[in-house]
């Protein structure tokens, strides 16, 4: 059994490079709404700190809640753990608790758990598995996930394939996600928003920083994203120190399969055409769409008063 304090919440400072989102959207106010109706039902579990603060491991949403609900207090559990036992709980606690998670937040977190795992191993002072089991009880105490699991280190097993195992992926899939911590951030977004596939954007991931914003700024141009052939065909050029803005161009311009038709556009014309402030595909999309209306309109006009 553990203990449960009260804690001022300006003492408990975010796990660090926390990788999941903390916003105040229509869930978080349904949470504030409880807290003010019933207080925070599920303590926080927090690591105390040497300047006599602690770090929040598993609770930013409740954190962000209580505040919004005016608290100065919230009630935690406290415990000293290391700084891999620190990462997996987070991970772990958020994966399972949280429904909606993007491409960048899984990748963000299964790097960071994958590289604890793998920093354990290399540890000499290993903690035994009662003391692996002791933190699974801080994640399943209080909540009714049954999921929610911390297993005990087994070396029988590969990093990535624990990590997998864990979340229900194979080892391939959490090797892919952790590639997206490759991406230039404005692409990053761009699989976020569902603008670009997950396993094209893997491919992509291993185009040097450079040609990624040579790829973007074709992509904003073009009005299209690469399938994944195209996306493989651009690794392999890359690979091959062949790739360049002529290439890009030509891959993004290939016909994919099954596609609708759509309009090709040259880039460089378009280039200072479009208002600065239209960035999106979307947006230059609609706003080629009004152009063309416009036109016919005018057209339209002139017809009638001839």
């Amino acid at each position: 059994m553990y203990e449960i304090v009260n804690i001022d919440i300006e003492k408990i400072s975010d796990f660090k490079n926390h990788p999941f989102r903390v916003v105040n959207d229509d869930k978080m106010q349904e949470l504030v709404q409880s807290i003010k109706q019933s207080g925070v039902l599920m303590p926080a579990i927090v690591r105390p700190k040497e300047d006599g603060t602690y770090e929040m491991v598993s609770g930013h949403r409740r954190k962000l809640a209580s505040i919004l609900a005016d608290l100065k207090q919230m009630p935690c559990i406290i415990r000293e753990l290391t700084d891999e036992e620190a990462t997996i709980l987070m991970v772990d606690s958020n994966m399972n608790q949280r429904e909606d998670i993007l491409p960048s937040e899984k990748a963000r977190a299964y790097k960071m758990k994958l590289d604890a795992i793998r920093h354990q191993g290399e540890r000499t002072d290993l903690q035994s598995n009662n003391r692996m089991e002791e933190l699974v009880k801080l994640i399943t105490e209080g909540t009714d996930n049954k999921n929610t699991t911390l297993r005990p280190v087994d070396t029988k097993l590969r990093s990535d394939e624990k990590v997998g195992e864990e979340m229900g992926d194979s080892a391939r899939t959490v090797q892919r996600y952790i590639r997206l911590n490759y991406l230039i951030p404005e692409i990053l977004d761009m699989v976020d928003e569902n603008k670009i596939g997950f396993r094209p954007a893997v491919e992509i991931s291993y185009l040097s920083e450079e040609n990624q914003d040579i790829l973007l700024n074709a992509m904003s141009y073009t009005l299209s994203t690469p399938s994944l052939a195209q996306a493989i065909k651009l690794k392999l050029y890359e690979k091959e120190n062949k790739l360049n803005v002529d290439l890009i161009q030509e891959v993004l311009n290939q016909d994919k399969p099954n596609q609708v038709e759509k309009i090709k556009l040259n880039a460089k014309r378009f280039e200072n055409v479009f208002p600065k402030s239209i960035k999106s595909n979307q947006e230059r999309e609609d706003f080629i769409f009004m152009c063309i209306e416009e036109h016919n309109e005018r057209h339209k006009k002139r017809d009638k008063e001839r």
